[in-house]
């Protein structure tokens, strides 16, 4: 059985990508799988890692206005066909998975014209704009979120899976959790983090939100700043006289224990994209959630109203965002137990962990219905 699978850009489309790869590989082993990427995305260097072929076609976003570029960007989407075209007809996929980003939009127009069974998935409430154009010509869509489908020409195509999740996010428990870091569980403890690059509006919130409670022994913080913020983050506090070394906030550049730091979390700062809101509903935490404004589309307050719409979250836009004002929405919830213990409940019904066995069986439907 043949696989291809395309999606790339950012780690929003490939990390969903490798984790229904993953699971293929678990499902069928005699499985081929290659995936189609660009030669300058993320994708270039994650895929290889995970050990599965790697092939790259020529593709490049358009910009929203009539220019030079534009026309760069047409020529690119012909040579990209093009480049599609071979490599489907040399590798003969039984059916080809896109995940977003323009990489996959020539690989699955090319599949659909050729009549094999095409699946796209769209990881956001609001799709990006390669997977709206996919939708009208792919056999069927797994979607995310409910609303989603609104968005789509063919809503009867949407089948709702979920975000796919790494297992760790699933499997950390609490009490493992506290252990490993050390956290005090009588004392609500919060996770800070603008996503895996860090946010400037959150940092910047949250350096007025320390200073308030960097003497409280009431609250434990875990601040992510996202690496390329870290420095002129610790000389800030530094200007400010601040000093952490024996207090219960802890700032990082980047975290590699996430799946512990969401377990042990009674509320969760964070942007809203995708895998971010995936995780945490899977958890079943609580969330303030502040979308970050210069995503494509405003995609990232789609993700968040859908979960503020479900009790799931409070969300502060950027342009409304400052110190004081987080910092006492934070105080309110983390006072009100019974609020809080709603919205984790109402995050729960809106985790999805079994995702990747949903998309399988979306494949397995498409493969037996070719034969």
């Amino acid at each position: 059985m043949r696989f291809l699978i395309s999606g790339g850009g950012t780690g929003g489309h490939i990390y969903p990508a490798l984790a229904i790869a993953k699971k293929i590989k678990q499902k069928y082993k005699n499985a081929e799988i290659l995936y189609v990427g660009t030669e300058k995305g993320l994708e270039r260097e994650l895929v290889p890692k995970e050990g599965f072929k790697f092939k790259t076609i020529r593709v490049k976003g358009f910009r929203r206005k009539l220019s030079v570029d534009t026309l760069k960007s047409t020529k690119e989407l012909f040579l990209g066909l093009n480049d599609a075209r071979k490599i489907i007809k040399d590798f003969s996929p039984d059916i080809v998975i896109g995940t977003g980003g323009y990489v996959c939009g020539p690989v699955v127009l090319i599949a659909s014209l050729k009549n094999i069974p095409t699946l796209i998935h769209e990881q956001n409430a609001f799709p990006g704009v390669t997977n709206r154009i996919l939708s009208r010509f792919v056999n069927k869509i797994a979607g995310s979120f409910e609303e989603s489908k609104k968005y789509f020409k063919y809503p009867d195509k949407v089948i709702i899976t979920g975000n796919p999740v790494r297992d760790d996010v699933i499997t950390t428990t609490k009490e493992d959790a506290y252990k490993s870091l050390s956290i005090d569980k009588s004392k609500p403890f919060i996770y800070s983090v603008g996503g895996s690059g860090g946010q400037k509006k959150l940092n910047e919130a949250m350096l007025d939100v320390i200073e308030k409670n960097m003497d409280s022994k009431d609250v434990q913080i875990l601040h992510v700043t996202g690496k390329r913020f870290y420095e002129n983050f610790m000389k800030e506090l530094k200007n400010r006289g601040i000093d952490l070394s024996d207090s219960n906030i802890r700032v990082v550049s980047y975290f590699f224990e996430a799946p512990k730091a969401l377990a042990a979390a009674d509320l969760v700062i964070t942007s809203s994209g995708a895998i971010s809101i995936a995780e945490v509903t899977a958890v079943g935490v609580p969330t303030i959630l502040i979308p970050k404004s210069y995503t494509a589309e405003n995609h990232q307050e789609y993700n968040a109203r859908a979960l503020e719409n479900k009790g799931a979250s409070v969300v502060i836009l950027e342009r409304e965002l400052n110190g004081h004002k987080l910092n006492e929405t934070i105080n309110n919830l983390i006072r009100d137990k019974n609020k809080l213990s709603h919205m984790a409940v109402r995050s729960k019904e809106l985790g999805v962990t079994d995702s990747t066995d949903r998309i399988l069986q979306i494949i397995k439907e498409l493969i037996v219905v070719k034969k």
